[in-house]
């Protein structure tokens, strides 16, 4: 005679806890990934809780544009322009320092349309001159340095105004890859073939 003990068999038991634990981990990514929609976190665009500082004007002053205008040359109307884009971020950062957000707004504005104009203006220059090339080469190396001093001015400001300076800061690198182009075009190098 054969004696047989009633124990369950071990694989009933193994799959039991195994099924027992995918269905535990399958309901607790339904609750969080649940939560989670009804918290609304799926790329719903949901107005700020704050509101954004509107953009400045980039107007630059009827004497400003008298100084541009009256210069000539392109190297001394190039090194003016950054000479009065420097003076303008450092009249937002004393306003920044007295916590007058719509006059350093007023002053970056200011220093976006002088960026800008002298690109164009740069654009409108014979580019197969060398003095163009230099002088689109001067605009870039300057206004690299104007970047560390806008970022100092960001860390400072409230959420709502905060923003428009970020977007500032790739105003001027786009503006530098900008002045950078013509450098590298097809008019620099004549091909002689």
């Amino acid at each position: 005679m054969i004696y047989t003990t009633k124990t369950p068999p071990i694989a009933f038991t193994k799959n039991r806890v195994r099924s027992a634990a995918r269905k535990a981990v399958f309901l607790c990514i339904g609750v969080i990934f649940g939560s989670l929609a009804a918290a609304d976190v799926f790329g719903q665009d949901d107005p700020p809780a704050y509101e954004l500082a509107p953009p400045p004007l980039m107007l630059m002053s009827k004497t400003e544009r008298e100084k541009l205008d009256s210069e000539q040359g392109v190297r001394k109307r190039t090194e003016l322009a950054l000479d009065l884009m420097t003076a303008r971020v450092g009249l937002a950062e004393t306003a920044n320092t007295r916590d007058d957000l719509n006059e350093m707004f007023a002053h970056l504005g200011a220093f976006s349309a002088i960026m800008e104009d002298t690109l164009a203006f740069l654009k409108l220059a014979d580019t197969n001159r060398g003095r163009t090339l230099d002088n689109f080469k001067r605009l870039e190396m300057g206004l690299r340095r104007f970047s560390p001093r806008l970022e100092l001015i960001r860390r400072e400001l409230p959420l709502t105004h905060e923003f428009y300076v970020r977007s500032l800061l790739r105003q001027i690198r786009d503006a530098r890859s900008r002045a950078l182009t013509p450098l590298f075009g097809d008019t620099v190098v004549r091909s002689d073939t």
